[in-house]
């Protein structure tokens, strides 16, 4: 496994992302559905953040933001000085290419493909991607690699899916429900994963969840209620995902 970078008090105090008064409207029909009512958030370099709330409150919305899937109906989300809001599809499409990686509640793997193959595909198309094989003993499967999704368990078909995600070297790992899909004990571990992968890489890292246990691994923990922020916390002492009960 590579050496360990620690990261210094300036570089997490760095902003990486800034979203001012975000908002967010569906039309369906003649209903007007108000999935974000005007949210202001940073994110810092290397940190992870924890979005939590129940169904419904504007998590992955939120999300699908940040990550360029998606456009807000007003406000700014600002990446590096950049205004993503503003920026045409072809920018949009570079940023999700070469700077955001995404882990989704359901592994999305190739069936095709063994496990090496599937973070392959990713790696061959970053600007700067990392070793497939490094991903992989990453997340702990280099030994794995040659295996398809159908011979691996969930929770190892999501560590390929978070290894195929830090591929490309991203600046900042958007994951939507990550444990969703797995049983507690499958979860803690894929969470350990995401919490080795934020240090040894330095992505901002944020995970959404309605699991409430799962927010005492994070530096901050934002609550989102009814398309707004309602809490933001700061954990004076993170959690590893082991000594986390749900």
């Amino acid at each position: 496994m590579a050496e360990r970078q620690e990261k210094s008090p300036e570089d997490r105090d760095l902003c990486v992302l800034q979203v001012s008064d975000l908002t967010k409207i569906y039309h369906m029909g003649e209903v007007e559905v108000h999935a974000l009512r005007g949210v202001t958030l940073d994110f810092h370099a290397g940190e992870i953040v924890v979005l939590l709330g129940p169904s419904g409150s504007g998590k992955s919305t939120l999300l699908n933001i940040l990550g360029g899937l998606d456009r807000p109906t007003a406000g700014q989300v600002i990446y590096r000085g950049r205004d993503l809001t503003r920026a045409p599809d072809s920018e949009l499409t570079q940023y999700r290419r070469f700077s955001v990686g995404f882990v989704f509640q359901f592994y999305n793997l190739i069936p095709s493909l063994t496990a090496l193959e599937n973070v392959s595909v990713v790696a061959e198309i970053a600007r700067r991607p990392m070793d497939p094989r490094r991903a992989l003993e990453l997340v702990g499967l280099d030994q794995r690699r040659n295996h398809f999704p159908a011979q691996l368990s969930g929770g190892e078909q999501q560590r390929v899916a978070i290894a195929r995600a830090v591929s490309k070297n991203p600046e900042i790992l958007l994951c939507d429900e990550p444990t969703g899909a797995l049983d507690s004990a499958t979860g803690v571990l894929v969470l350990e994963v995401l919490q080795d992968v934020n240090r040894e890489v330095g992505a901002t890292t944020v995970i959404i969840t309605h699991n409430a246990d799962i927010a005492a691994m994070a530096d901050r923990v934002v609550r989102l209620s009814n398309g707004l922020v309602s809490e933001v916390m700061r954990n004076a002492m993170k959690k590893s995902p082991r000594d986390m009960r749900w």
